[in-house]
């Protein structure tokens, strides 16, 4: 089974001001997600942060990431996810920059889906 980590901006994305067509598109992907086999449910894991996390958290601050955004991606890192999934573009950006360095795929929920379908 395929592990996920959504970031905190995909559970927003519905809140969103829905005019913006790629908000409304990537809303349409996010409850896309929720129905393949409703992930809510399957959520069993529990990610316990301790000192070895808040080192790596600060190292992939030092690569220009947002400190929330370093500890969410730690975090995936320690969970062994699949995929990193998130709407924000500064991520993404950062994650392209240093991707042999990071241990997990990042991918924006656009390019998830799009790897599902195929």
């Amino acid at each position: 089974m395929m592990k996920l980590y959504l970031d905190i901006c995909v559970y927003n994305r519905p809140f969103d001001n829905q005019h913006q067509e790629r908000i409304a598109l990537e809303t349409s992907a996010f409850i896309y997600i929720l129905r393949l086999t409703s992930y809510f449910c399957l959520a069993k894991d529990f990610i316990k942060v301790d000192y070895k996390d808040l080192g790596r958290g600060r190292y992939v601050v030092a690569l220009g990431f947002s400190a929330m955004d370093a500890l969410h991606l730690t975090l995936a890192e320690k969970q062994n996810v699949d995929y990193f999934i998130t709407c924000d573009d500064s991520i993404i950006k950062l994650y392209r920059k240093h991707q042999d360095i990071m241990k997990i795929k990042v991918v924006s929920l656009l390019e998830f889906i799009s790897l599902e379908v195929k």
